[in-house]
């Protein structure tokens, strides 16, 4: 790959490199898996990234990806992720320490968001990332009113997980 590609590449990830933080924060419970899928997403970027065309956001593209890298995961094994080698790679990226203290607050809400399907899990991120419902069924690949009528029944769903 070009350097001029590799630079605008590691510009975006460092620029959003939140999203992937908080997928991986979605899917995995420790220290460590919340790593290996960091990584593992990273990878799966940087192989997408020429095909990237612009058609929509960088950040809604990198929702896709990063939330199709861990479903993919997630449905392989369901206790840890499985990393690609990352020997071939040469940039290098700035990574921020992940600051947890706003989600803690959430706590109660992941931890009944945890009990949710993979599928469901993608679709309570988007929402709570405030994501409108158009930009939600081009990420998930569903209609519109799909992805409306999902997440009033994920809402539901939630109400009796949190309010037995």
């Amino acid at each position: 790959m070009n350097k001029e590609l590799e630079h605008s590449f590691v510009e975006l990830l460092e620029k959003h490199q939140n999203i992937v933080h908080k997928v991986c924060r979605l899917y995995t419970d420790n220290y460590d898996a919340h790593n290996d899928l960091f990584q593992e997403i990273t990878i799966q970027l940087w192989k997408a990234y020429p095909k990237f065309r612009g058609d929509s956001k960088f950040s809604t593209w990198m929702y896709r990806v990063g939330l199709n890298t861990a479903i993919t995961l997630y449905r392989k094994s369901k206790r840890r992720v499985n990393t690609q080698d990352f020997d071939g790679v040469e940039f290098r990226i700035k990574a921020e320490d992940y600051d947890d203290t706003e989600e803690q607050q959430l706590k109660t809400l992941y931890k009944a968001v945890h009990e949710l399907n993979d599928i469901e899990k993608a679709l309570v991120f988007l929402y709570l990332e405030d994501k409108d419902y158009r930009e939600i069924s081009e990420t998930m690949g569903i209609s519109e009113v799909n992805a409306r009528v999902k997440m009033n029944r994920i809402k539901n769903k939630l109400k009796t997980i949190l309010n037995p």
